[in-house]
């Protein structure tokens, strides 16, 4: 096994929807896609975020893109209009999530 950084694989662009962070990971590399698949799962990014997650992960993955969605509850701590941290659209999250290192 080895480890390599999501950043190495991926970009990864960010949104929000309410208080759930929306990250769009897509691969560099058409290579690359089964792998994110396999081993960028729901439980991998909940644990990365830790307890600012507040409920299950969803992933989506658009295999004609391609790209793995994902929606994280609770992030954005009650989103653009509720919340007072300073990037309340989540976008620099994004960049915490490239910083994941991933055990393939």
């Amino acid at each position: 096994m080895s480890t390599v950084l999501l950043d190495d694989l991926a970009d990864v662009r960010a949104g929000d929807k309410g208080d759930a962070l929306m990250l769009s990971v897509f691969p560099r590399r058409p290579a690359d896609v089964d792998l994110l698949v396999t081993h960028l799962t729901e439980d991998v990014v909940a644990r990365h975020f830790g307890t600012a997650v507040t409920g299950p992960v969803t992933r989506t993955v658009l295999p004609r893109l391609p790209a793995l969605v994902f929606a994280i509850p609770g992030v954005l701590a009650g989103g653009v209009t509720g919340s007072t941290v300073l990037d309340g659209h989540g976008k620099t999250l994004s960049y915490h999530l490239l910083t994941l290192e991933l055990t393939i």
